[in-house]
Protein backbone atom coordinates (compact mmCIF):
# COMPACT_ATOMS: atom_id res chain seq x y z
CA UNK A 1 0.00 0.00 0.00
CA UNK A 2 1.14 3.51 -0.72
CA UNK A 3 1.89 5.66 2.31
CA UNK A 4 -0.59 8.18 3.70
CA UNK A 5 0.47 11.82 3.14
CA UNK A 6 -0.40 12.91 6.68
CA UNK A 7 0.68 16.49 7.30
CA UNK A 8 2.64 16.63 4.02
CA UNK A 9 1.98 19.65 1.84
CA UNK A 10 5.10 19.34 -0.32
CA UNK A 11 4.34 17.95 -3.78
CA UNK A 12 7.88 16.75 -4.42
CA UNK A 13 8.02 14.74 -1.20
CA UNK A 14 4.69 13.05 -1.94
CA UNK A 15 5.76 12.10 -5.47
CA UNK A 16 9.34 11.09 -4.73
CA UNK A 17 8.63 9.07 -1.57
CA UNK A 18 5.63 7.06 -2.72
CA UNK A 19 2.74 8.71 -0.88
CA UNK A 20 -0.82 8.62 -2.16
CA UNK A 21 -1.50 11.58 -4.44
CA UNK A 22 -4.92 12.49 -5.79
CA UNK A 23 -4.30 13.94 -9.23
CA UNK A 24 -5.43 17.57 -9.38
CA UNK A 25 -3.30 18.49 -12.39
CA UNK A 26 -6.25 18.58 -14.79
CA UNK A 27 -7.68 21.47 -12.77
CA UNK A 28 -4.22 23.05 -12.67
CA UNK A 29 -3.88 22.75 -16.46
CA UNK A 30 -7.27 24.37 -17.02
CA UNK A 31 -6.51 27.20 -14.62
CA UNK A 32 -3.15 28.24 -15.98
CA UNK A 33 -4.34 28.09 -19.57
CA UNK A 34 -7.52 30.10 -19.05
CA UNK A 35 -6.69 32.69 -16.39
CA UNK A 36 -3.91 35.00 -15.28
CA UNK A 37 -5.14 36.08 -11.85
CA UNK A 38 -7.06 33.53 -9.78
CA UNK A 39 -8.52 33.38 -6.28
CA UNK A 40 -9.72 30.24 -4.46
CA UNK A 41 -11.48 30.11 -1.10
CA UNK A 42 -11.73 26.81 0.80
CA UNK A 43 -11.97 25.88 4.50
CA UNK A 44 -8.80 25.17 6.47
CA UNK A 45 -6.96 21.87 6.01
CA UNK A 46 -8.64 21.23 2.69
CA UNK A 47 -5.54 20.73 0.52
CA UNK A 48 -5.02 24.33 -0.62
CA UNK A 49 -1.34 24.38 0.34
CA UNK A 50 -0.58 21.17 -1.57
CA UNK A 51 -2.29 22.56 -4.67
CA UNK A 52 -0.22 25.75 -4.41
CA UNK A 53 2.97 23.70 -4.15
CA UNK A 54 1.86 21.60 -7.14
CA UNK A 55 1.60 24.80 -9.19
CA UNK A 56 5.06 25.83 -8.02
CA UNK A 57 6.66 22.59 -9.25
CA UNK A 58 4.71 22.82 -12.50
CA UNK A 59 5.88 26.31 -13.38
CA UNK A 60 9.45 25.51 -12.36
CA UNK A 61 9.34 22.72 -14.91
CA UNK A 62 10.08 19.74 -12.68
CA UNK A 63 8.83 17.26 -15.25
CA UNK A 64 9.84 14.06 -13.48
CA UNK A 65 7.48 14.77 -10.56
CA UNK A 66 4.46 14.75 -12.89
CA UNK A 67 5.13 11.46 -14.65
CA UNK A 68 1.89 9.46 -14.88
CA UNK A 69 -0.33 12.45 -14.07
CA UNK A 70 -2.91 14.09 -16.34
CA UNK A 71 -0.75 17.06 -17.23
CA UNK A 72 2.44 15.16 -18.06
CA UNK A 73 2.05 15.01 -21.85
CA UNK A 74 0.20 18.30 -22.16
CA UNK A 75 2.61 20.79 -20.57
CA UNK A 76 5.49 22.56 -22.31
CA UNK A 77 8.33 21.50 -20.02
CA UNK A 78 10.89 23.57 -21.94
CA UNK A 79 9.40 26.76 -20.50
CA UNK A 80 10.38 27.42 -16.90
CA UNK A 81 9.20 30.39 -14.85
CA UNK A 82 10.59 32.18 -11.79
CA UNK A 83 8.17 31.59 -8.91
CA UNK A 84 7.58 33.86 -5.91
CA UNK A 85 5.77 31.97 -3.17
CA UNK A 86 4.21 33.66 -0.13
CA UNK A 87 2.93 31.53 2.74
CA UNK A 88 1.93 33.19 5.99
CA UNK A 89 2.82 31.45 9.25
CA UNK A 90 3.79 32.21 12.83
CA UNK A 91 2.64 34.99 15.16
CA UNK A 92 0.81 37.62 13.11
CA UNK A 93 -0.93 39.47 15.94
CA UNK A 94 0.73 42.86 15.42
CA UNK A 95 1.61 44.90 12.35
CA UNK A 96 5.31 44.71 13.28
CA UNK A 97 5.18 40.90 13.33
CA UNK A 98 3.34 40.79 10.01
CA UNK A 99 5.94 43.08 8.45
CA UNK A 100 8.80 41.01 9.90
CA UNK A 101 7.25 37.82 8.53
CA UNK A 102 6.81 39.46 5.10
CA UNK A 103 10.47 40.48 5.07
CA UNK A 104 11.52 36.91 5.97
CA UNK A 105 9.32 35.57 3.16
CA UNK A 106 10.90 37.87 0.59
CA UNK A 107 14.43 37.10 1.81
CA UNK A 108 13.72 33.40 1.27
CA UNK A 109 12.46 34.11 -2.25
CA UNK A 110 15.54 36.23 -2.99
CA UNK A 111 17.80 33.38 -1.93
CA UNK A 112 15.93 30.79 -4.00
CA UNK A 113 15.87 33.04 -7.09
CA UNK A 114 19.44 34.28 -6.69
CA UNK A 115 18.31 37.89 -6.43
CA UNK A 116 19.14 40.66 -3.96
CA UNK A 117 16.69 43.49 -3.20
CA UNK A 118 18.14 46.87 -2.37
CA UNK A 119 15.30 47.67 0.03
CA UNK A 120 14.80 44.78 2.43
CA UNK A 121 13.17 46.87 5.13
CA UNK A 122 10.00 47.79 3.27
CA UNK A 123 8.00 44.69 2.26
CA UNK A 124 6.03 46.38 -0.52
CA UNK A 125 9.15 47.88 -2.08
CA UNK A 126 10.98 44.56 -1.82
CA UNK A 127 8.07 42.69 -3.40
CA UNK A 128 7.97 45.15 -6.28
CA UNK A 129 11.72 44.91 -6.79
CA UNK A 130 11.67 41.11 -6.54
CA UNK A 131 9.09 40.78 -9.33
CA UNK A 132 10.94 43.07 -11.70
CA UNK A 133 14.41 41.67 -11.01
CA UNK A 134 13.17 38.09 -11.42
CA UNK A 135 11.70 39.05 -14.79
CA UNK A 136 14.98 40.67 -15.86
CA UNK A 137 17.23 37.84 -14.63
CA UNK A 138 15.29 34.95 -16.14
CA UNK A 139 13.93 36.82 -19.17
CA UNK A 140 10.62 35.24 -18.35
CA UNK A 141 7.40 36.42 -16.76
CA UNK A 142 6.95 35.74 -13.05
CA UNK A 143 4.52 33.40 -11.27
CA UNK A 144 3.17 34.54 -7.88
CA UNK A 145 1.61 32.03 -5.49
CA UNK A 146 0.08 33.23 -2.21
CA UNK A 147 -1.13 30.62 0.28
CA UNK A 148 -3.42 31.66 3.15
CA UNK A 149 -3.44 35.24 1.96
CA UNK A 150 -5.92 36.19 4.73
CA UNK A 151 -4.18 34.59 7.73
CA UNK A 152 -2.81 37.91 9.10
CA UNK A 153 -6.43 39.13 9.30
CA UNK A 154 -8.15 35.98 10.52
CA UNK A 155 -5.56 35.52 13.29
CA UNK A 156 -6.77 38.77 14.88
CA UNK A 157 -10.39 38.77 13.72
CA UNK A 158 -11.68 39.26 17.27
CA UNK A 159 -9.68 42.50 17.50
CA UNK A 160 -11.39 44.58 14.82
CA UNK A 161 -8.95 47.49 14.97
CA UNK A 162 -5.91 45.23 14.61
CA UNK A 163 -7.65 43.27 11.85
CA UNK A 164 -8.19 46.55 9.96
CA UNK A 165 -4.52 47.50 10.41
CA UNK A 166 -3.33 44.13 9.10
CA UNK A 167 -5.85 44.34 6.27
CA UNK A 168 -4.49 47.73 5.24
CA UNK A 169 -0.96 46.33 5.11
CA UNK A 170 -2.04 43.38 2.96
CA UNK A 171 -4.06 45.57 0.63
CA UNK A 172 -0.99 47.70 -0.07
CA UNK A 173 1.24 44.64 -0.43
CA UNK A 174 -1.05 42.75 -2.82
CA UNK A 175 -1.68 45.86 -4.93
CA UNK A 176 1.94 45.47 -6.09
CA UNK A 177 0.72 42.54 -8.20
CA UNK A 178 -1.59 44.77 -10.23
CA UNK A 179 1.13 47.38 -10.66
CA UNK A 180 3.40 44.74 -12.22
CA UNK A 181 0.95 43.21 -14.66
CA UNK A 182 3.46 43.44 -17.53
CA UNK A 183 5.87 41.13 -15.68
CA UNK A 184 3.43 38.46 -14.47
CA UNK A 185 2.56 35.15 -16.15
CA UNK A 186 0.18 33.84 -13.48
CA UNK A 187 -0.92 34.71 -9.93
CA UNK A 188 -2.87 32.44 -7.59
CA UNK A 189 -4.19 33.35 -4.14
CA UNK A 190 -5.84 30.98 -1.67
CA UNK A 191 -7.47 31.58 1.69
CA UNK A 192 -10.40 30.75 3.89
CA UNK A 193 -12.33 33.99 3.40
CA UNK A 194 -13.20 36.09 0.40
CA UNK A 195 -13.04 39.69 1.55
CA UNK A 196 -15.24 42.23 -0.15
CA UNK A 197 -13.80 44.24 -3.00
CA UNK A 198 -14.18 47.38 -0.93
CA UNK A 199 -11.52 46.14 1.48
CA UNK A 200 -8.55 43.92 0.70
CA UNK A 201 -9.34 43.31 -2.96
CA UNK A 202 -9.69 46.94 -3.94
CA UNK A 203 -6.24 46.76 -5.53
CA UNK A 204 -6.86 43.35 -7.09
CA UNK A 205 -10.08 43.83 -9.02
CA UNK A 206 -8.70 41.74 -11.89
CA UNK A 207 -8.86 38.51 -9.86
CA UNK A 208 -11.12 35.72 -11.12
CA UNK A 209 -12.79 34.02 -8.18
CA UNK A 210 -13.20 30.30 -8.92
CA UNK A 211 -14.46 29.39 -5.42
CA UNK A 212 -18.01 28.74 -6.66
CA UNK A 213 -17.21 27.83 -10.24
CA UNK A 214 -18.65 24.31 -10.76
CA UNK A 215 -15.79 23.42 -13.11
CA UNK A 216 -13.39 23.71 -10.19
CA UNK A 217 -15.68 22.37 -7.49
CA UNK A 218 -13.38 19.37 -6.85
CA UNK A 219 -10.10 21.28 -7.00
CA UNK A 220 -9.56 20.47 -3.31
CA UNK A 221 -10.84 17.51 -1.32
CA UNK A 222 -11.34 13.81 -2.00
CA UNK A 223 -14.30 12.51 -4.02
CA UNK A 224 -16.06 9.21 -3.33
CA UNK A 225 -14.28 7.79 -6.38
CA UNK A 226 -10.91 8.80 -4.88
CA UNK A 227 -11.75 6.94 -1.69
CA UNK A 228 -12.88 3.82 -3.57
CA UNK A 229 -9.80 3.72 -5.82
CA UNK A 230 -6.70 5.40 -4.37
CA UNK A 231 -7.59 4.50 -0.77
CA UNK A 232 -9.43 1.22 -1.36
CA UNK A 233 -6.80 -0.93 0.41
CA UNK A 234 -7.34 1.07 3.59
CA UNK A 235 -11.12 0.62 3.60
CA UNK A 236 -11.52 -3.13 3.50
CA UNK A 237 -14.59 -4.22 5.53
CA UNK A 238 -15.36 -0.62 6.53
CA UNK A 239 -18.95 0.65 6.64
CA UNK A 240 -18.64 3.16 3.80
CA UNK A 241 -22.10 4.60 4.33
CA UNK A 242 -21.07 5.52 7.86
CA UNK A 243 -17.83 7.03 6.57
CA UNK A 244 -19.89 9.14 4.15
CA UNK A 245 -22.24 10.30 6.87
CA UNK A 246 -19.39 11.25 9.18
CA UNK A 247 -16.96 12.93 6.79
CA UNK A 248 -18.45 13.48 3.32
CA UNK A 249 -20.88 16.23 2.35
CA UNK A 250 -18.81 19.32 1.54
CA UNK A 251 -20.02 20.69 -1.76
CA UNK A 252 -18.70 23.49 -3.97
CA UNK A 253 -21.16 22.99 -6.84
CA UNK A 254 -19.67 19.80 -8.25
CA UNK A 255 -19.35 16.46 -6.39
CA UNK A 256 -19.67 15.96 -2.66
CA UNK A 257 -16.14 15.81 -1.26
CA UNK A 258 -14.34 14.75 1.89
CA UNK A 259 -11.93 16.96 3.78
CA UNK A 260 -8.57 15.20 3.16
CA UNK A 261 -7.46 15.80 6.75
CA UNK A 262 -10.44 13.81 8.07
CA UNK A 263 -9.83 10.80 5.85
CA UNK A 264 -6.11 10.63 6.59
CA UNK A 265 -6.67 10.95 10.33
CA UNK A 266 -9.52 8.44 10.29
CA UNK A 267 -7.31 5.82 8.64
CA UNK A 268 -4.23 6.53 10.75
CA UNK A 269 -6.26 6.35 13.97
CA UNK A 270 -7.43 2.82 13.35
CA UNK A 271 -10.69 3.69 11.54
CA UNK A 272 -12.18 5.19 14.69
CA UNK A 273 -14.99 7.69 14.04
CA UNK A 274 -14.08 10.94 15.80
CA UNK A 275 -13.96 14.70 15.24
CA UNK A 276 -10.51 15.04 13.67
CA UNK A 277 -10.92 18.19 11.56
CA UNK A 278 -13.14 20.08 13.99
CA UNK A 279 -10.83 19.77 16.98
CA UNK A 280 -7.90 21.34 15.09
CA UNK A 281 -9.56 24.76 15.03
CA UNK A 282 -11.56 26.11 17.94
CA UNK A 283 -14.40 28.32 16.63
CA UNK A 284 -14.40 30.60 19.69
CA UNK A 285 -15.04 33.65 17.54
CA UNK A 286 -18.14 32.01 16.06
CA UNK A 287 -19.46 31.23 19.53
CA UNK A 288 -18.96 34.85 20.51
CA UNK A 289 -20.98 35.98 17.46
CA UNK A 290 -23.74 33.45 18.15
CA UNK A 291 -23.99 34.76 21.69
CA UNK A 292 -23.94 38.45 20.81
CA UNK A 293 -26.58 38.11 18.12
CA UNK A 294 -28.87 35.67 19.94
CA UNK A 295 -28.73 33.51 16.85
CA UNK A 296 -31.65 31.13 16.39
CA UNK A 297 -29.70 27.88 16.15
CA UNK A 298 -32.42 25.79 14.42
CA UNK A 299 -31.76 28.03 11.40
CA UNK A 300 -28.60 25.99 10.83
CA UNK A 301 -30.77 23.43 9.06
CA UNK A 302 -32.56 25.93 6.83
CA UNK A 303 -30.32 28.79 5.67
CA UNK A 304 -30.70 30.38 2.24
CA UNK A 305 -28.28 33.08 1.08
CA UNK A 306 -27.56 34.81 -2.18
CA UNK A 307 -24.38 34.50 -4.22
CA UNK A 308 -23.17 37.98 -3.38
CA UNK A 309 -23.39 37.28 0.33
CA UNK A 310 -21.40 34.04 0.09
CA UNK A 311 -18.55 35.65 -1.79
CA UNK A 312 -17.86 38.56 0.52
CA UNK A 313 -16.48 39.05 3.99
CA UNK A 314 -16.06 42.35 5.81
CA UNK A 315 -14.13 42.88 9.05
CA UNK A 316 -16.39 45.74 10.15
CA UNK A 317 -19.66 43.94 9.44
CA UNK A 318 -19.25 40.19 9.74
CA UNK A 319 -22.18 38.13 8.51
CA UNK A 320 -22.46 34.96 10.56
CA UNK A 321 -23.73 32.75 7.74
CA UNK A 322 -20.84 33.85 5.53
CA UNK A 323 -18.13 33.02 8.04
CA UNK A 324 -19.82 29.71 8.87
CA UNK A 325 -19.80 28.81 5.16
CA UNK A 326 -16.32 30.02 4.33
CA UNK A 327 -14.79 28.33 7.37
CA UNK A 328 -16.47 24.98 6.61
CA UNK A 329 -19.17 24.70 9.27
CA UNK A 330 -21.82 25.07 6.57
CA UNK A 331 -21.73 23.96 2.95
CA UNK A 332 -23.96 24.15 -0.13
CA UNK A 333 -26.93 21.78 -0.19
CA UNK A 334 -28.55 23.02 -3.39
CA UNK A 335 -28.73 25.93 -5.80
CA UNK A 336 -31.93 27.96 -5.86
CA UNK A 337 -32.46 29.67 -9.22
CA UNK A 338 -34.92 32.55 -9.35
CA UNK A 339 -35.79 34.83 -12.29
CA UNK A 340 -33.65 37.59 -10.78
CA UNK A 341 -30.78 35.85 -9.01
CA UNK A 342 -29.07 32.71 -7.78
CA UNK A 343 -29.32 31.63 -4.16
CA UNK A 344 -27.88 28.77 -2.15
CA UNK A 345 -29.45 26.60 0.51
CA UNK A 346 -26.81 25.76 3.10
CA UNK A 347 -26.49 22.84 5.49
CA UNK A 348 -24.10 21.42 8.06
CA UNK A 349 -21.94 19.15 5.88
CA UNK A 350 -21.72 15.96 7.91
CA UNK A 351 -22.05 14.23 11.24
CA UNK A 352 -18.61 15.23 12.48
CA UNK A 353 -19.39 18.94 12.17
CA UNK A 354 -22.96 18.54 13.45
CA UNK A 355 -21.97 16.71 16.63
CA UNK A 356 -18.78 18.65 17.30
CA UNK A 357 -20.16 22.13 16.64
CA UNK A 358 -23.21 21.57 18.80
CA UNK A 359 -21.17 19.96 21.57
CA UNK A 360 -19.02 23.07 21.49
CA UNK A 361 -22.04 25.37 21.56
CA UNK A 362 -23.47 23.53 24.57
CA UNK A 363 -20.19 23.79 26.45
CA UNK A 364 -19.18 27.35 25.69
CA UNK A 365 -22.44 29.16 24.94
CA UNK A 366 -24.69 27.41 27.45
CA UNK A 367 -21.94 26.28 29.87
CA UNK A 368 -23.31 22.76 29.79
CA UNK A 369 -21.26 19.56 29.88
CA UNK A 370 -22.74 16.11 29.68
CA UNK A 371 -21.16 12.68 29.76
CA UNK A 372 -21.20 10.46 26.69
CA UNK A 373 -23.25 7.92 28.66
CA UNK A 374 -26.14 10.39 29.08
CA UNK A 375 -25.96 11.41 25.42
CA UNK A 376 -26.01 7.78 24.35
CA UNK A 377 -28.99 7.25 26.65
CA UNK A 378 -30.82 10.13 24.98
CA UNK A 379 -30.08 8.77 21.51
CA UNK A 380 -31.32 5.33 22.51
CA UNK A 381 -34.47 6.89 23.97
CA UNK A 382 -35.29 8.49 20.60
CA UNK A 383 -34.50 5.23 18.86
CA UNK A 384 -36.90 3.36 21.17
CA UNK A 385 -39.61 6.02 21.50
CA UNK A 386 -38.96 6.49 25.25
CA UNK A 387 -40.00 10.12 25.55
CA UNK A 388 -40.11 10.11 29.34
CA UNK A 389 -36.30 9.71 29.22
CA UNK A 390 -36.04 12.62 26.78
CA UNK A 391 -38.21 14.74 29.09
CA UNK A 392 -36.04 13.98 32.12
CA UNK A 393 -32.76 14.60 30.28
CA UNK A 394 -33.96 17.92 28.82
CA UNK A 395 -35.19 19.02 32.24
CA UNK A 396 -31.77 18.21 33.69
CA UNK A 397 -30.16 20.11 30.83
CA UNK A 398 -32.05 23.33 31.58
CA UNK A 399 -31.53 22.93 35.33
CA UNK A 400 -27.78 22.79 34.85
CA UNK A 401 -27.41 25.91 32.68
CA UNK A 402 -26.06 28.82 34.78
CA UNK A 403 -27.96 31.56 32.97
CA UNK A 404 -26.46 34.44 34.91
CA UNK A 405 -22.97 33.44 33.89
CA UNK A 406 -23.40 34.45 30.27
CA UNK A 407 -26.57 36.37 29.56
CA UNK A 408 -28.65 39.37 30.44
CA UNK A 409 -31.96 39.16 32.23
CA UNK A 410 -34.05 39.45 29.08
CA UNK A 411 -32.73 36.36 27.36
CA UNK A 412 -34.79 33.99 29.48
CA UNK A 413 -37.90 35.61 27.97
CA UNK A 414 -36.65 35.00 24.46
CA UNK A 415 -38.55 32.03 23.01
CA UNK A 416 -35.84 31.28 20.48
CA UNK A 417 -33.39 30.66 23.29
CA UNK A 418 -35.22 27.57 24.51
CA UNK A 419 -35.58 26.19 21.00
CA UNK A 420 -31.88 26.85 20.39
CA UNK A 421 -30.84 24.89 23.50
CA UNK A 422 -33.02 21.91 22.54
CA UNK A 423 -31.79 22.04 18.94
CA UNK A 424 -28.11 22.07 19.95
CA UNK A 425 -28.62 19.26 22.42
CA UNK A 426 -30.39 17.02 19.91
CA UNK A 427 -27.95 17.90 17.12
CA UNK A 428 -25.07 16.94 19.41
CA UNK A 429 -26.58 13.45 19.65
CA UNK A 430 -26.09 12.97 15.92
CA UNK A 431 -29.77 12.68 15.00
CA UNK A 432 -31.20 14.11 11.77
CA UNK A 433 -33.35 17.17 12.34
CA UNK A 434 -34.96 20.13 10.64
CA UNK A 435 -35.51 23.42 12.41
CA UNK A 436 -38.38 25.64 11.32
CA UNK A 437 -39.69 22.79 9.16
CA UNK A 438 -42.08 24.28 6.59
CA UNK A 439 -45.48 22.66 5.95
CA UNK A 440 -48.54 23.92 4.08
CA UNK A 441 -50.10 24.67 7.49
CA UNK A 442 -47.19 26.60 9.00
CA UNK A 443 -43.77 25.86 10.48
CA UNK A 444 -42.91 22.97 12.77
CA UNK A 445 -40.44 24.21 15.40
CA UNK A 446 -38.33 21.07 15.19
CA UNK A 447 -38.65 17.74 13.36
CA UNK A 448 -36.40 14.87 14.48
CA UNK A 449 -35.73 11.69 12.48
CA UNK A 450 -34.35 8.58 14.19
CA UNK A 451 -34.57 5.17 12.50
CA UNK A 452 -38.26 4.39 11.86
CA UNK A 453 -39.54 7.28 13.99
CA UNK A 454 -40.35 10.94 13.34
CA UNK A 455 -40.79 13.41 16.20
CA UNK A 456 -42.70 16.65 15.56
CA UNK A 457 -41.91 19.19 18.26
CA UNK A 458 -43.50 22.52 19.18
CA UNK A 459 -42.14 24.91 21.85
CA UNK A 460 -44.04 27.52 23.86
CA UNK A 461 -42.87 29.94 26.56
CA UNK A 462 -45.25 31.19 29.29
CA UNK A 463 -48.31 29.96 27.40
CA UNK A 464 -51.39 28.07 28.46
CA UNK A 465 -50.85 24.48 29.50
CA UNK A 466 -51.29 22.10 26.58
CA UNK A 467 -50.97 24.88 24.00
CA UNK A 468 -47.91 23.41 22.25
CA UNK A 469 -49.34 19.94 21.59
CA UNK A 470 -52.70 21.45 20.70
CA UNK A 471 -51.11 23.58 17.98
CA UNK A 472 -49.41 20.56 16.39
CA UNK A 473 -52.76 18.77 16.21
CA UNK A 474 -54.85 21.76 15.14
CA UNK A 475 -52.51 22.62 12.27
CA UNK A 476 -52.07 18.97 11.34
CA UNK A 477 -48.30 19.28 11.08
CA UNK A 478 -47.99 15.49 10.89
CA UNK A 479 -49.71 15.37 7.49
CA UNK A 480 -46.41 16.18 5.78
CA UNK A 481 -44.93 12.89 6.95
CA UNK A 482 -47.92 10.54 6.97
CA UNK A 483 -46.83 8.73 3.81
CA UNK A 484 -43.36 7.85 5.14
CA UNK A 485 -44.44 4.59 6.77
CA UNK A 486 -42.83 5.60 10.06
CA UNK A 487 -44.05 6.02 13.62
CA UNK A 488 -44.91 9.69 14.25
CA UNK A 489 -44.78 11.28 17.68
CA UNK A 490 -46.31 14.69 18.44
CA UNK A 491 -44.33 16.40 21.21
CA UNK A 492 -45.37 19.64 22.94
CA UNK A 493 -42.77 21.27 25.20
CA UNK A 494 -43.66 24.30 27.32
CA UNK A 495 -41.25 26.48 29.26
CA UNK A 496 -41.60 28.94 32.12
CA UNK A 497 -39.38 32.02 31.98
CA UNK A 498 -39.62 32.40 35.77
CA UNK A 499 -38.63 28.79 36.48
CA UNK A 500 -36.30 28.76 33.47
CA UNK A 501 -37.18 25.19 32.69
CA UNK A 502 -39.74 22.84 31.19
CA UNK A 503 -43.09 22.99 32.97
CA UNK A 504 -45.10 20.78 30.62
CA UNK A 505 -43.91 18.00 28.36
CA UNK A 506 -46.56 15.88 26.67
CA UNK A 507 -46.74 13.67 23.62
CA UNK A 508 -48.96 11.46 21.52
CA UNK A 509 -48.06 8.66 19.17
CA UNK A 510 -50.02 8.52 15.94
CA UNK A 511 -51.08 5.13 14.71
CA UNK A 512 -49.76 4.17 11.29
Amino acid sequence: MKKLPIGIQTFSKIREEGYIYIDKTEEAFELVNNFTYVFLSRPRRFGKSLFVDTLKELFEGNKKLFEGLYIYDKWNWDEKYPVIKISWAGDLTTLERVEDRAIDIFKTNQRLLGIECENNKNPSSCFNELIQKAYEKYNQKVVILIDEYDKPILDVIENVEQAKINRGFLRNLYSIIKDNDAYIRFAFLTGVSKFSKASIFSGLNMLTDISLNPKYGNICGYTQRDIETSFKDYFVDVDMEKVKRWYNGYNFLKDNVYNPFDILQFISNGLVFDNYWFETGTPSFLIKLLKERRYFLPNFSNIVVDKKLLSSFDVENIDLEVILFQSGYLTIEKVIQTPRSIGYKLKIPNLEVQISLNDYILRYLFNYRESNDIQNQSYDAFYNGELDVIRDNLTTLFSSIPYTNYTNNELKLYEGFYASVVYSYLASLGVDLIGEDVTNKGRIDLTVFVSDKIYIMEFKVDGAKGEALSQIKQKNYAQKYMDRGKDIYLVGIEFSSSERNIVNFEWEKLER
